[in-house]
């Protein structure tokens, strides 16, 4: 059975990409280390540190399916039609994609679902016994708050941001999670794992 991993780089004080969705020096760790870092579906490659490396490269290896967003979708133009990390990819939205993007990207794994729950279960459906990553803010606040995370996966880089999207997104309910299962320090940027309690 499938397991949902909640997951995005961070900053200190919660926020995933400021009110613009710029990001800022919140992707600079991919760029400061000696070890090379590929998102095999994607093809995107990063300069990380080794340490990093050893716990991301075997993290988004196992990744089967990513549940996205709308507006993450809208803001990244859909990765080109390329899921950041895995095979495929699902779109939580109430609208169409746009016919000129799919005519432009007519092999895209794509698919799209109206509601979290129905975009957890079809994401969970396609990975079969692998990994389904949901990112981070709205649409992962959401799917935490209706129970549907199994594990939160936080790239905590240590810059204050002030503000901007939260990772939780608007979820504000108090919700214990498990001792974390792994904790390792990169090079600007501290990989945190938990099991959410049920």
């Amino acid at each position: 059975m499938a397991r949902v991993v909640m997951q995005a780089v961070v900053s200190v004080d919660g926020y995933i990409a400021r009110p613009d969705d710029s990001v800022g020096p919140l992707f600079d760790w991919y760029f400061n280390g000696d070890t090379e870092l590929t998102a095999d579906t994607s093809g995107w490659t990063f300069r990380v540190s080794r340490t990093s490396a050893a716990y991301v490269q075997p993290f988004w290896d196992a990744i089967r399916v990513t549940v996205i967003g709308r507006h993450l979708f809208d803001t990244t133009n859909g990765w080109d039609g390329r899921p950041a990390a895995g095979d495929e990819l699902v779109v939580v939205t109430h609208r169409p994609l746009p016919q000129e993007w799919l005519a432009d990207h007519p092999d895209a794994p794509f698919h799209t679902a109206g509601s979290v729950e129905a975009g957890i279960a079809l994401a969970k459906d396609l990975a079969g016994d692998g990994l389904v990553c949901l990112t981070a803010g709205d649409l992962g606040g959401q799917a935490f708050a209706a129970g549907l995370v199994d594990e939160v996966a936080m790239d905590v880089v240590p810059v204050v941001l002030g503000e901007g999207v939260r990772f939780f997104g608007g979820h504000a309910g108090t919700v214990l999670l498990d001792d974390p299962d792994q904790v390792i320090q990169g090079d600007r940027v501290l990989h945190l794992h938990y099991t959410v309690k049920r």
